[in-house]
């Protein structure tokens, strides 16, 4: 892996295939690890941008909308991916993104566990606990001991998401998004992208609800899955693994 202040990068840039990863909220582009290392072996050149707001990055405006288009850099000159992958509020600024995909490349776009929509009641309750998670960070010990099914690696990377990140930018991250509601943008899907959404268990406190999902949009498809929690990326990587396209073999 090779890091900057904006980016992470995994693989060979000569790499025939791309993907481009999107972290969540106080994570950071070295978050994806454990699966961009998966992609590499799979033919992939990876690339993970880190978040406004996110390892040591500020800005003014939070909203999703500038999330987004501070990461048109990412598309210049046509640059295409074969696949897109967001977490949580990276799974809305991937939607936001969309619109800058060349619409001659086919893209697979994978959603782990999307923050669709909040209720002012649900809005308040993540506003106070990523607050707190950015103002008393957890270490590594702690995230293991309460998530037994993560590495110490994704734990230290999780700790270290939180530590560059700060309440002002999770404060106006929520000031700038309220209402949060951002389901309609899985009405606007091109016709070149097929979407999936992965969405963890509501026992397990998922944040991604079927109600939120429209049933009536072509290329979408929607996966549930039991005993997963939110951290998808780092629970269970065969679930995302088994959605990303294998290449056509040459005749």
């Amino acid at each position: 892996m090779h890091t900057s202040i904006s980016a992470s990068h995994w693989g060979s840039p000569t790499a025939s295939r791309r993907a481009l990863l999107i972290h969540g909220l106080t994570m950071s582009s070295q978050s994806w690890e454990g699966i961009a290392q998966l992609l590499v072996a799979k033919g992939f050149f990876v690339v993970a941008p880190n978040l406004l707001g996110h390892a040591w990055r500020r800005g003014t405006n939070y909203s999703m909308s500038a999330l987004a288009e501070d990461l048109r850099p990412y598309f210049v000159m046509d640059t295409s991916y074969d696949v897109i992958m967001g977490h949580s509020l990276g799974g809305i600024v991937t939607l936001s993104l969309l619109p800058f995909l060349p619409k001659a490349k086919e893209t697979t776009v994978i959603l782990l566990d999307p923050t669709l929509e909040l209720t002012e009641e649900t809005f308040e309750i993540h506003r106070k606990w990523f607050g707190k998670e950015v103002t008393n960070v957890r270490t590594a010990n702690e995230h293991m001991a309460e998530n037994p099914a993560w590495s110490r690696g994704d734990s230290v990377l999780r700790a270290l998401g939180a530590h560059m990140c700060d309440r002002t930018v999770v404060e106006r991250i929520f000031e700038h998004n309220k209402p949060w509601s951002f389901s309609s943008l899985l009405k606007h899907i091109p016709s070149h992208v097929k979407t999936t959404i992965l969405a963890s268990d509501p026992a397990f406190g998922a944040v991604c609800h079927l109600e939120h999902v429209p049933c009536d949009v072509a290329r979408l498809n929607t996966k549930v899955f039991i005993g997963i929690g939110h951290w998808i990326q780092y629970e269970c990587l065969d679930v995302i693994m088994d959605e990303i396209p294998l290449p056509r073999a040459r005749l």
